[in-house]
């Protein structure tokens, strides 16, 4: 049965709930409807600028014919923007954003109804948060692993030259495509891609790689099944191929220069045991990061839990719009990314209850704090970092990271951590 309340003339009744929404319909009598636009109209009448008028003599049937729909739009505006005042009062809710608004009926010399769905944040009660056994597995690096690191930034400092023969996976082309299938003759298209980086078709690069520079090739080149264009998919087209020139990347040696030259390193040695420091930072922050996941699904497990419809929807929603993900494509995306979403929202609902319950989240001084340490890391004064994280619209990623780790050293200190290193 629907919860409905009033204050003064407007009518709220709560239609809908669950943990983490509500849904609201809203009904204005027809006389405070009158009363806002006789408001807004003198409103406009003082204002408006209307041939034949001084400003302020207005009649209101002028001002009433020449902007009634701006009336109207500042009336229904208003009155929106009044009743979700009230609701927000009345109902005690927390939104976590604005509500989202379906007019249900808004005619002349009719009360205005709409309906209001809103998006609160759930009343987590966590009744254990403590007594857990965990693992901190934190993987080993090893000296392929460093070897592999300074080959890529070898590669990374390798120029390309100009190389003898025919091309080969990793080689740099650069050719010129012409179409065969128009009418009229296609002079070319030119390209210059690496090969074996997907860049281009596998029947292309197949070609490519049996010419000598110079070389011609005519023939037909098919699309693959799962080529990100559907309409493209098994289609064939003739083209003509010619290779002008193959470049390969003249990797330098690994020794003292090009330590040098990587920074302040004496010799290879000293550059080697950066790139292994540099690894193992990340294998422990990879490590900490997976502690912190099986802390969250043992809470989760021991207070059961679970993440409500309205939260998750807006979640897989958020995800698609940052991925870019079409329309169409949506229910596919969301079948597809529904664990990862439901486990984040998960984890945002436990953290903040938390950082609620014993007071936990960032403050400015510790955000300042924060900020003046990377400030020092990069060289920069605190005030310019500042505003580059505002520009960015960074702050409260900021914020959100400092009271995350607030609240994993608050709950780390009741549960026991045995480290063991990974399995290879």
């Amino acid at each position: 049965m629907a919860e409905t309340t009033t204050q003064s003339d407007i009518e709220i009744a709560v239609t809908q709930s669950d943990a983490a929404s509500k849904t609201l319909t809203v009904t204005v009598p027809v006389e405070k409807v009158k009363e806002a636009e006789a408001k807004t109209a003198r409103w406009y009448g003082k204002r408006a600028k209307v041939p034949g008028f001084r400003q302020g003599k207005v009649p209101e049937a002028v001002v009433r014919r020449r902007f009634g729909e701006q009336i109207r739009q500042t009336v229904l505006e208003e009155l929106l923007r009044e009743s979700w005042d009230r609701a927000r009062g009345e109902q005690n809710i927390k939104p976590i954003a604005d509500p989202r608004v379906r007019i249900i009926k808004f005619e002349e010399n009719e009360p205005l109804s709409f309906e209001l769905t809103v998006d609160v944040r759930p009343d987590l009660k966590l009744d254990r948060i403590e007594g857990f056994k965990l693992s901190r597995k934190t993987r080993k690096v090893t000296d392929e692993q460093v070897d592999a690191q300074l080959l890529q930034l070898r590669e990374q400092k390798a120029p390309w030259m100009p190389a003898e023969g025919r091309a080969k996976e990793g080689d740099l082309v650069e050719a010129t495509i012409a179409n065969l299938d128009g009418e009229t003759e296609d002079k070319g298209e030119p390209v210059r891609f690496v090969l074996g980086q997907g860049r281009a078709l596998p029947d292309l690069e197949a070609q490519i790689m049996t010419l000598d520079p110079g070389g011609q090739w005519e023939g037909t080149i098919r699309f693959p099944e799962d080529h990100p264009d559907e309409a493209r998919r098994g289609q064939a087209r003739k083209v003509r191929v010619t290779l002008h020139e193959v470049k390969r990347q003249a990797i330098p040696e690994l020794d003292d220069d090009f330590a040098k030259e990587m920074g302040q390193f004496e010799n290879v040695a000293a550059l080697r045991a950066a790139v292994r420091e540099d690894l193992e930072t990340e294998a422990k922050r990879e490590a900490d990061a997976g502690l912190r996941t099986e802390l969250i699904d043992q809470i989760a497990a021991a207070n059961n839990v679970s993440v409500p419809p309205s939260l998750l929807h807006r979640a897989l929603h958020a995800y698609a719009s940052a991925y870019g993900i079409p329309e169409e494509k949506h229910h596919d995306f969301e079948h597809e990314f529904k664990p990862v979403a439901e486990a984040q929202v998960r984890r945002d609902l436990i953290i903040e209850a938390i950082a609620d319950e014993h007071k936990l989240h960032a403050t400015q001084e510790t955000i300042d704090a924060r900020i003046a340490e990377i400030a020092a890391r990069r060289g920069e004064h605190p005030n310019s970092v500042k505003e580059q994280l505002d520009k960015n619209n960074r702050l409260r990623e900021l914020e959100r990271s400092i009271t995350d780790d607030n609240v994993f050293a608050h709950l780390l200190g009741k549960s026991t951590v045995d480290d063991a290193p990974a399995a290879r």
